[in-house]
């Protein structure tokens, strides 16, 4: 299943959200994101002067993982600086999720996540 059929996802554009940061520890992966929110969600707001629609600070996590393959530190990872000076890693191409597994792609790579449930919170 492409996330653009998850509930989890409703109002939420993952091609148009940047990752700022990722952490790999015990049986969770945990992705910062700067998420691109639209009218759809209960998490929309005005957006701000200058953007086309809301952005907000957002975790994705898959939790109670078996195994995570592909990912790369984020310090081999290829990463942008915004006129702001603010870091970020790229969009998310793709998200599905297949037999108990997830697929995650994106600029920061390709990574493969065996087992678990992915969770999705919006911050401010």
């Amino acid at each position: 299943m492409d996330w653009t059929q998850m509930n989890l996802f409703r109002g939420i554009d993952l091609n148009d959200s940047f990752i700022l940061n990722w952490n790999c520890s015990d049986n969770r992966l945990s992705f910062a994101v700067d998420a691109s929110i639209w009218p759809e969600s209960e998490y929309y707001t005005k957006p701000k002067k200058g953007e086309y629609t809301c952005y907000r600070k957002a975790t994705l996590e898959f939790i109670g993982i078996n195994k995570v393959s592909g990912l790369v530190s984020i310090e081999s990872a290829q990463s942008t600086t915004d006129p702001d000076g603010s870091i970020d890693y790229g969009n998310i191409d793709s998200l599905e999720e297949s037999d108990g597994s997830f697929h995650l792609s994106g600029d920061f790579g390709t990574v493969n996540i065996s087992g678990g449930e992915v969770h999705f919170e919006v911050h401010s």
